[in-house]
């Protein structure tokens, strides 16, 4: 085994292990009383968590001993999708090939194109060292969009009041009800169905009545999206492949 090297950049620390191409963050957390350790699906990274006195050099003798472990956890994930020209990304469940298109004055940052020859497009304007960015944000904003539309529904349908919608790069919830009543979202919920995002809108917001996941909390659901078993199902099947495109927070 070669020795761990570690990082000097800011945040999580980081060591290198021979053997392993995808990066390795280390985090000391004052109530763990034990080494653990994990794989990022959505940001294809391995973390080990350890006590505060545990060192690097025992975290990579740690994670040696699971290498196996880690490797075939890694197989199964599908490779990241980067904002690039030419590339894919699905948007309200319809895949659309990205198209870099330069500077143009008077012109839309993004815009999509249909065309009966083959498959939509986004054309992302402005300079290329920008554009992941642009389409980035784009999305956020069209997320946000169909967000509050659904949520605006289901508050009038079951007669609820939200608070502050916000849009987020979420990697553990799809959406999230605080006590105020402000609801938080993935923006990544713009690449599914709307179906899926209408789904999501829906549950959230019923939170706003029923803080729990109890009888009453899905019957609620289900009074204002009948489909909810498909979305569901759809997100336990697919929701982690959303996290494949554009760059990782």
């Amino acid at each position: 085994m070669g020795r761990p090297r570690a990082s000097s950049a800011r945040g999580p620390e980081r060591i290198t292990i021979t053997g392993l191409d995808d990066p390795v963050e280390v985090r000391r957390h004052p109530a763990a009383r034990r080494m653990t350790l994990r794989v990022s699906r959505t940001r294809r990274a391995v973390i080990v968590t350890l006590p505060m006195k545990c060192n690097l050099r025992q975290a990579g003798e740690f994670l040696q001993t699971h290498l196996e472990w880690v490797r075939e956890r890694l197989t199964t994930m599908p490779d990241l999708e980067p904002f690039a020209h030419g590339g894919l990304v699905p948007m309200r469940g319809v895949p659309h090939r990205i198209v870099f298109a330069g500077p143009r004055r008077r012109s839309a940052v993004v815009r999509p194109y249909s065309s009966s020859r083959g498959r939509p497009e986004l054309y992302v304007y402005g300079d290329e060292e920008f554009a992941p960015r642009r389409l980035r944000d784009w999305l956020i904003s069209e997320s946000r969009k169909d967000l509050a539309a659904r949520v605006r529904w289901h508050t009038k349908n079951l007669g609820l009041k939200a608070g502050r919608l916000s849009v987020r790069d979420q990697s553990s919830r799809w959406g999230s009800c605080s006590s105020t009543g402000n609801l938080s979202f993935s923006w990544r919920l713009i690449l599914a169905p709307p179906a899926i995002l209408d789904y999501v809108a829906a549950h959230e917001v019923c939170h706003l009545a029923e803080m729990n996941h109890g009888p009453r909390f899905w019957a609620l659901v289900q009074r204002t999206c009948p489909r909810m078993e498909q979305a569901k199902e759809w997100l336990n099947v697919y929701g982690l492949d959303l996290h494949r495109y554009g760059s990782q927070d």
